[in-house]
């Protein structure tokens, strides 16, 4: 935590130029680096750091404190490979090792990049297209919110194969973004998190061969694996960068009042009281998710109820954080919208929070469809997941049938 503190407070002295010039911060991914951060979540026994979800998010929260907008994109390599670790402890998985051992020799920086544009980014259905050819596949379409390829050399990417047996299957390729047919488009002009040039990623007929096909399941189903990895894991992580821009306004905020009478305003008082257990209540809730991941007390609990809690941290926490931007600007005053001080951006860059996956309205109704015992969508579970599962008929539509 004192590497992260340190990168964090240099990280805070370049954020505005980034920010102003709407550049990415290769000097602070350097930095990450040099750190070592870069191999956090590897296993040791592969030359990484070893640490796991509950070491992971406090870094990415301190880091966050300097620059929100670095600690979003360096989640979206350190997040994945996490992810696969921990499925390679269970499974020895060589392929899962291969790419864990390049990114420790430094040949490999990770993006995920699946949104796309009018469709939402819950993992079950793409529209970009793979179509079948000889060893592999070819994928078409445009992916936006492409956060960390501006410094990746890979990135995963989702894609719906029309013509699979069985029905349609959403595919989760790995594809290396030099390949022949990757094209980065310079799209990224917006309100915050301006540093972490989330670029739209353009691809046409890219190959994938069939072993970079890590996994499939059918379209508009909830999936077992997609769980235990894409969702036990980002959705804390981006809970920790956005929990971390919070932290980093009231610390901030705090500094400004030290020595002032104004600290001893009971309104003022109260404000910064209140942002202060808005931070721990997401903090509470992040560590019990991380508790439950590492116990595995999140997968016994079903594919639906263990996305929908998933959700629920990342929901309280994005929704904490903006709650703390609003509050304090009654304590800063006229200082939080000038550009010339950090707080302003800190306010930008937190708005991002509330739309990322898993977004306000999408989680609110997962959540509440859960406690209410509805199946918003089919499940493939634990024992069914892999290139073999086969759609299900939703709850909706069985009484339906002849």
């Amino acid at each position: 935590m004192d590497r992260a503190g340190k990168l964090a407070d240099v990280f805070a002295e370049r954020a505005a130029e980034h920010d102003r010039d709407n550049t990415f911060p290769f000097q602070n991914y350097e930095d990450l680096r040099e750190a070592g951060f870069l191999r956090l979540s590897v296993p040791k026994e592969l030359g990484g750091v070893g640490a796991d979800l509950a070491d992971i998010v406090p870094v990415l929260e301190r880091l966050a404190m300097g620059d929100g907008a670095t600690a979003l994109a360096v989640t979206m390599h350190i997040s994945p490979l996490g992810q696969w670790a921990s499925v390679w402890r269970r499974t020895g998985n060589p392929r899962l090792e291969e790419l864990l051992r390049k990114a420790v020799e430094g040949n490999l920086i990770w993006a995920s990049v699946t949104s796309e544009t009018g469709i939402r980014n819950d993992m079950t259905d793409s529209r970009t297209l793979a179509v079948k050819v000889p060893g592999g596949f070819k994928l078409s379409g445009r992916k936006s919110f492409a956060t960390n390829t501006s410094v990746a050399t890979h990135c995963s990417a989702t894609a719906r194969y029309e013509e699979a047996e069985g029905g349609p299957r959403l595919m989760l390729c790995q594809i290396a973004l030099d390949q022949p047919g990757v094209t980065v488009h310079q799209t990224w002009n917006t309100m915050g998190m301006r540093g972490t040039q989330s670029n739209d990623v353009e691809l046409n007929e890219v190959f994938v061969e069939d072993t970079k096909v890590v996994h499939s399941l059918p379209v508009n189903h909830l999936d077992a694996r997609v769980l235990e990895t894409v969702w036990a894991w980002a959705m804390p992580a981006f809970s920790a960068v956005y929990t971390g821009i919070a932290a980093g306004a009231i610390d901030w905020t705090v500094r400004q009042l030290a020595g002032r009478p104004k600290a001893t305003d009971p309104v003022v008082q109260d404000a910064i009281g209140e942002c202060q257990i808005l931070v721990e209540s997401s903090r509470a809730l992040i560590y019990r998710h991380t508790d439950e991941v590492a116990s595995r007390r999140l997968f016994e609990r079903g594919v639906q109820e263990g996305v929908a809690r998933s959700a629920l941290v990342k929901y309280v926490s994005s929704n904490n954080a903006v709650k703390v931007l609003q509050r304090l600007v009654d304590v800063v005053g006229g200082a939080s919208y000038t550009k010339t001080l950090p707080f302003e951006r800190m306010w930008r860059d937190v708005q991002a929070s509330t739309f990322m996956p898993m977004g306000n309205l999408a989680a609110r109704k997962l959540i509440g469809a859960n406690v209410l015992g509805v199946e918003t969508l089919p499940v493939i579970d634990f024992d069914e997941t892999g290139p073999d599962s086969r759609p299900k008929v939703p709850d909706a539509l069985k009484g339906d049938l002849p």
